[in-house]
């Protein structure tokens, strides 16, 4: 049970929405009719893309993340720390949780396998050798693409066909602040450690300004598709990158940014809802 415990809390549940929820949007994106979500497809790799996912993302992330989450003091009282005595269990966790699904995704179309490979390859390498994106700076931020990819995976496996690049590009614009925002309050553990990422290269102060190019142009990329919604949420997320500019200090943006999980949720709950009315219940 305690081992469990553990998994569970590597895996991040305050995160798992980012999985999820783009999940969620592409499959109701692809559907003509609301009870196709009754379809099996969608609830063989609905648990997936919940929980078992995140497992693959966070544990691999704290596997080769040891010597700078040893500094970090967010990893003593806000994540779980992953020693090196722990990772051969973890490593047979995730094996053991994701092959089922990769055999279940042989058996579906091939730009639903391709979403697959896609999502595998920036979920590993973002943070394993030979490429480990996260310390590279710019390239941090694009393989965070890799949380668009389940909505990519689910429009294709319930029958989606040509995909928008408008928001293709919205999304990996979105994912890349989110990641640069969420590097914000590591930079001094970054910095010790000497990992170099988008928020150690631009500054504290030049990623938040990053951040707020970034939401604005998913924000003029998806008001073609989404119109008021898509300036509503690009001023919540302006307003939270302003907040977090002013009186700037690193103990002030993580302050701010432990309300980010809540308005990620709220913002994707209401785009979810969002699309579903606008398909399904207007006359």
């Amino acid at each position: 049970m305690q081992q469990l415990r553990f998994w569970l809390q590597v895996s991040r549940p305050r995160f798992w929405i980012y999985i999820f929820g783009p999940f969620l949007i592409g499959s109701i994106c692809a559907i003509s009719d609301k009870t196709e979500l009754l379809n099996p497809k969608f609830w063989l790799f609905a648990p997936f893309f919940l929980i078992f996912a995140n497992l693959l993302i966070y544990g691999i992330n704290d596997i080769f993340d040891y010597e700078t989450d040893v500094l970090n003091a967010k990893k003593q009282d806000y994540e779980t720390l992953v020693t090196p005595e722990r990772r051969s269990k973890l490593w047979l966790a995730i094996l053991l949780t994701t092959l089922p699904f990769l055999i279940l995704t042989v058996f579906q179309n091939l730009s639903t396998i391709l979403a697959m490979i896609g999502f595998l390859f920036f979920s590993i390498f973002y943070s394993a050798p030979p490429i480990r994106a996260k310390t590279i700076p710019v390239l941090d931020s694009i393989f965070n693409i890799l949380y668009i990819f389940p909505g990519i995976f689910a429009y294709f496996l319930l029958g989606g066909t040509n995909l928008p690049w408008e928001i293709v590009l919205a999304g990996t614009c979105w994912v890349m602040a989110m990641h640069a925002y969420s590097a914000v309050p590591d930079i001094d553990a970054d910095q010790a450690a000497g990992f170099k990422t988008v928020a150690t290269l631009l500054g504290g102060k030049g990623t938040l300004i990053f951040c707020a190019v970034l939401y604005l142009s998913a924000g003029i990329l998806t008001f073609k598709y989404l119109g008021i919604f898509s300036a509503i949420a690009s001023i919540c997320y302006l307003a939270m990158m302003l907040i977090s500019l002013w009186n700037y200090s690193q103990a002030h943006v993580f302050a701010v940014y432990r309300y980010f999980p809540w308005l990620n949720t709220i913002i994707g709950f209401a785009l979810f809802w969002f699309i579903a009315i606008s398909k399904f219940f207007k006359n």
